[in-house]
Formats: C-alpha cells, structure tokens, sequence
C-alpha cells in the first residue's frame, strides 16, 4: 500500500477542510496518509483521525514584522521536518505533499527522494510574494520579496506535479516558474454539499435582532474583516440599523485587534466575535444567516485567490456581498453581490439593500447551491485530484 505524507504549515488538521478531504480521497482510494502540521488548541501531539496519522507540533505565533516571519518559518521546517522523520519510521512515503504558505518544505522534498525516490506534490493554496506584498506594499521590490519569488520558484521547479486551486494560480505556475502545462492540474477547494446544508433556524442566535449577516474564516491582516467591522458601524450609526446582527466565525492574527475596533465602534451589541467554532455551530449559523460576507479587499493576493468562505456560504444557499475581484467571480458568478473593492460604505450599503431583498436573497441562494452542486462540489474536484496521484504512483 502506497503511503503519503501530507505537510501543512499554516492551519492544523482536520481544521484545514480543503487538506482534510484530500485525506479522506487519499484514504478511500486505499493510501497510507500521514500529516505534519502546528497543533490546534486542545491538541495532542499524535492521533490517528478516521484512518489518517496526525503528527503535529507546537505552532509559532508571528509578531507581523518581517523577521517574525522569517523566525516562524525556520521554526516550522524545523519542526516538520522532525515531525517528516518520526512519521517515516512507520513506513516510507510513496509521496509527499507540501501545501503552502510558505513555500520552504522543498528541501525536505529533495532529502525524501534521495533517500527512498519519493514523488513530490506542491499543493499551492497561496501566493506568498503576493501575500507579502498585501502586507507589506512598500517593500514589493526589497530582498524579502524577491526571495519569496526564488522559493516559489524553487518549490514549483522541485514538485514533480503542482495542484493550483485555481487557474490563475496555474498559469503562476507555468509562466513564473517555467512548469510543464501537463504538470499543473487545477483542483479547487469544492466544499461537499451532503454536509454542507441549509437546515432549520436557530432564531436565538440572531440575539433579538430580525437579521443576522455571518462571517466565517480566517482573521489575518489580509481578509478584510476590519471592514466588516467598519461597515456594522456605518450600518448601525450613520443608517441607523438595528435590525441587524452580525457573527463573526474564526481566529487569526488579528482577532484581539478586530474585537479591539468593535469596542472601540461601541458595537459590542452588534456584533459577536465567536472564536473557532465546531461545526455544529457553524452550521446552526449559517442556517439561521441571511448574507454571507466575503470582505476581502483587493489586493495582489485575493485579486486571483479562491476564497473558500465564499463557496461555503453557497453551500448553505446563503446570498454573498463580496468586492469586485476577479476569482471571487469565477467562483460565485451570479450568486453574489458586489461592490466597488475597498469601499466600507459602498459594502455597508450592499448588506442592507440585499438585507431589504428577500427575493433576491432567495434568487442568489438558490443559484449559489445550484453552482455547489453541479460544478464547484469536492466531488467534481475529487477526481482530478486522486488522478495527480495515481499517475505518480502508476496505481491506475
């Protein structure tokens, strides 16, 4: 039986959905999986997990300058590849997969094939010089961006296969890094729609209010949920609203920053900051929502990037008020509202109108489902990507 080793740096698993049912398509097209990843809060250093072996280590919490970035990576590849050696005593891997950010698990790579010729796969979820650039817009042309271009070179020219989770990705892959078009496939994050469903409200958790707008993902510098926060208070001082409730499902490394600025908006009432959240409750939420919001603003990185929150909330056959990027259309097309990139009011105002809409909530909802279920679905993505490794493992 072929064995895999699965390296994730940035989320811990099963928490990361896209790597999680990769896992699950590994195990069920008869693999061995292993994943590397940080610990979750609560979480013990090795479980086996519906079959899959986690091996996980204490994460590094970044300080958001650049050499706190560059402290956690070394700190990350050191701990993976402690964690890469401890899980090859169990059996040598067929293949490894690395996902990104960031790109630093080729080295790894090269050492795994010249010891037992294992195949390497470059799960590519991110853009880190793009991501570098929306964090730092001053430095686009200083030593730390063109060495995040090298390493992304270096991981795509190592990968004997990406996978790009989306087709602007791709053509990065092929047109940055020189990489054979036959050997970068696009598998999406496709949420699963058996699991993924609208069902009964929980009108408590509106908290008095005859709406509730939902947010659900991660809370980085990058994801624009300051402008959540911002619009609520457009929404609640300056139109006078208070029909509406707003959820905010997640964590990330501005989650005191945010609660900070709702504070400080006087919106506490408005306004629920829950933490990562089991799935129980997500569900419960986003049954009860009546908008999904997708605040991303525009930048190098979200311009091109496929945002999962955006198809979850079409899963649950939830209305969608994104800005206007171009992935963000590709992957909700009709099922979204938009407005002007970067705009607090204009997004403020695109809730509420939509909010005022229940008929073409009801419209972009069902065309958001419709879109899950026929085209966006794991199940659509699954294919491609048991076929990458069936390919490399020549188990056709």
């Amino acid at each position: 039986m072929n064995r895999v080793l699965i390296i994730v740096q940035n989320l811990p698993v099963p928490f990361d959905r896209r790597v999680w049912l990769e896992c699950q398509a590994l195990v069920a097209d008869g693999y061995q999986v292993a994943v590397v990843c940080p610990k979750g809060q609560g979480d013990p250093g090795y479980q086996v997990l519906d079959g899959v072996e986690l091996y996980k280590y204490r994460p590094y919490a970044p300080g958001g300058s650049k050499l706190s970035f560059v402290t956690e990576y070394a700190w990350s590849f050191l701990a993976s590849a402690w964690q890469t050696f401890k899980a090859r005593r169990r059996g040598r891997f067929a293949v490894m997969q690395a996902c990104n950010p960031p790109d630093i698990f080729w080295p790894l790579a090269l050492i795994l094939r010249a010891l037992d010729r294992t195949r390497f796969v470059f799960d590519h979820h991110d853009l880190c010089p793009e991501l570098f650039q929306s964090r730092f817009p001053e430095a686009t042309e200083s030593l730390p961006y063109r060495g995040l271009l090298a390493l992304e070179r270096a991981t795509h020219r190592t990968a004997d296969h990406v996978i790009s989770t989306n087709d602007s990705y791709r053509q990065v892959a092929i047109r940055r890094s020189g990489k054979r078009p036959a050997d970068v496939t696009v598998v999406r994050t496709g949420p699963d729609p058996d699991r993924l469903r609208r069902g009964a409200p929980h009108p408590e958790l509106r908290r008095g209010r005859p709406h509730l707008a939902a947010y659900i993902g991660v809370m980085g510098p990058q994801d624009g949920v300051d402008i959540v926060v911002r619009a609520a208070g457009v929404i609640v001082h300056e139109l006078g609203r208070e029909d509406i409730g707003f959820t905010l499902i997640g964590s990330g490394d501005c989650f005191d920053e945010l609660v900070a600025l709702r504070d400080r908006l006087g919106l506490e009432e408005h306004v629920e900051f829950t933490g990562r959240a089991p799935d129980e409750l997500v569900g419960q939420i986003m049954s009860t929502a009546d908008v999904g919001l997708s605040p991303d603003p525009k930048n190098p990185l979200n311009d091109v990037s496929t945002m999962n929150k955006t198809m979850e909330y079409m899963a649950f056959e939830l209305p969608v008020v994104a800005f206007d990027l171009r992935e963000t259309r590709v992957s909700a097309a009709d099922a979204a509202v938009y407005a002007t990139p970067n705009d607090v009011r204009e997004y403020a105002k695109a809730i509420v109108t939509l909010i005022d809409d229940e008929t073409q909530r009801a419209q972009l909802g069902k065309r958001g489902r419709a879109r899950v279920e026929q085209e966006l679905a794991w199940n659509h993505q699954r294919r491609a990507y048991l076929d990458v490794y069936r390919r490399l493992t020549c188990a056709e």
